[in-house]
C-alpha cells in the first residue's frame, strides 16, 4: 500500500470513528431544543406584541442554525468522551476512544476546531450576541463531567447546558432588543431544563457500575438502584406537575391550542412509560434498550413546546423526531459503546 493510500485510509478511519462517537441519535436533543428558540423568535417577529426590531429569518439562515444545532451535541460529545474515559472503560469499553480506534487528542482538537468554525459563522453570518450562549454551552459541557459526581448537580448542569441551545437558536435568528427575562420565556426554559435534567437521570442507570467505580456520585450511585428505581417512576410526573404549577402561578398564560394538548398528552405517556421501564429494569441490558424511549420522551417533549408558537411545525417535528430517534438509535445498538 502506498503512503498516500495509507494516509487516506487513516483519515477515513478517523472520520468514521469520530462520527460514530458523536452518537447522532442524541443530536435531536440539542436540535429540537434549539429549534424552540428559532420558532419563538419567528413568532415574536411575526405575531407577538413583544416585537421590537425582530425580523423573521430567511430559510437559508434557519438551515444554517439547524445544522449547527444538530451537530453541536456530537461535537461536544467528543469532549465529554475525552473527559470521561475512566468510567467508559467499564461502562462503554467499545467506544472508539477507549479501544484506541479514535485518537483522543486529535478528536479533541477537531472538536475545538469545529466549535471555532461555529463561532465564526455565528459572528459573521448569524448574530454575534448568540456567541454568549455558544460559549456557555461549551463551558457547561466541560463542567458536567465533574458535576455528575455530585448527585443532582450533574442533572442541573446538563439541563442548563441544553437550554443554552434554545437561547442560541433564538438569539442567532436575528436582531432583538427584548430581554430573555420575561415570565413566559423563563417558563419555557424551565420546562426544557427539567425535561433534559430528567432525561439524563435515566441515562445514569446504564452507567451505574462504571460511575460507581470512578467515584461519580450520581443519584443512582448515591441511593442505589433499589431507591433510584422508585425515583425513576416518581420523577416521571415532574414535567407535568411543573407545567401545571406554571399555569396556576400565571408564569405562562398563553392559550393552549389543540395541537399542543394532543402532543402534550403523548409526551406525558412517553415520560411515564420511561419511568416504568427503569422501575421494572433498573439493571441489566434493558437499561440501555430503554434509552430509546427515554430519548423519544425528551425530544418529543421539546417538540411539543413548539406547538405554543407554531402548531404545524410542532406536529411535523414531533413525528419526525419520534421516527428518526428510533431509527438512528437502532444503528447504535451496542450497549458497550
Amino acid at each position: 500500500m502506498t503512503k498516500q493510500a495509507t494516509t487516506t485510509s487513516t483519515i477515513l478511519t478517523f472520520i468514521r470513528e469520530y462520527i460514530k462517537s458523536m452518537r447522532l441519535y442524541y443530536s435531536f436533543v440539542t436540535g429540537i431544543a434549539g429549534w424552540i428558540g428559532v420558532a419563538y423568535y419567528e413568532y415574536v417577529a411575526t405575531f407577538s406584541p413583544d416585537r421590537t426590531i425582530e425580523v423573521a429569518p430567511p430559510p437559508e439562515k434557519k438551515l444554517v442554525i439547524l445544522i449547527l444545532l444538530f451537530l453541536s451535541w456530537g461535537i461536544n460529545q467528543i469532549i465529554n468522551d475525552y473527559l470521561g474515559r475512566e468510567e467508559d472503560k467499564i461502562n462503554a469499553p467499545d467506544r472508539p476512544m477507549v479501544t484506541g480506534k479514535l485518537n483522543p487528542t486529535a478528536a479533541l482538537l477537531v472538536s475545538f476546531g469545529l466549535i471555532l468554525v461555529t463561532a465564526i459563522v455565528t459572528w459573521f453570518y448569524l448574530e454575534p450576541f448568540a456567541l454568549v450562549f455558544l460559549g456557555a454551552g461549551v463551558a457547561l459541557n466541560l463542567v458536567y463531567e465533574y458535576a455528575k459526581g455530585y448527585g443532582t448537580l450533574g442533572n442541573v448542569v446538563f439541563g442548563l447546558m441544553i437550554t443554552m441551545a434554545t437561547l442560541f437558536g433564538a438569539y442567532a435568528s436575528g436582531p432583538t432588543e427584548s430581554t430573555v427575562f420575561l415570565s413566559h420565556r423563563i417558563s419555557i426554559l424551565i420546562l426544557i431544563w427539567l425535561i433534559n435534567a430528567l432525561m439524563t437521570f435515566y441515562t445514569y442507570f446504564k452507567d451505574y457500575e462504571g460511575d460507581k467505580a470512578a467515584g461519580k456520585r450520581t443519584l443512582v450511585v448515591k441511593y442505589g438502584t433499589g431507591t433510584a428505581r422508585i425515583l425513576a417512576i416518581a420523577s416521571s410526573f415532574l414535567p407535568t406537575i411543573v407545567f401545571v404549577l406554571l399555569r396556576i402561578t400565571k408564569m405562562h398564560e398563553a392559550p393552549l391550542n389543540m395541537t399542543f394538548i394532543v402532543l402534550g398528552v403523548l409526551t406525558v405517556f412517553l415520560q411515564i412509560w420511561t419511568g416504568v421501564l427503569y422501575y421494572l429494569n433498573p439493571t441489566g441490558e434493558k437499561t440501555y434498550e430503554s434509552l430509546e424511549v427515554n430519548f423519544r420522551a425528551g425530544v418529543c417533549g421539546q417538540a411539543a413546546l413548539i406547538a405554543l408558537f407554531n402548531p404545524d411545525l410542532a406536529m411535523w417535528l414531533f413525528m419526525f423526531s419520534y421516527i428518526f430517534v428510533g431509527f438512528i438509535f437502532e444503528l447504535h445498538k451496542n450497549p458497550k459503546m
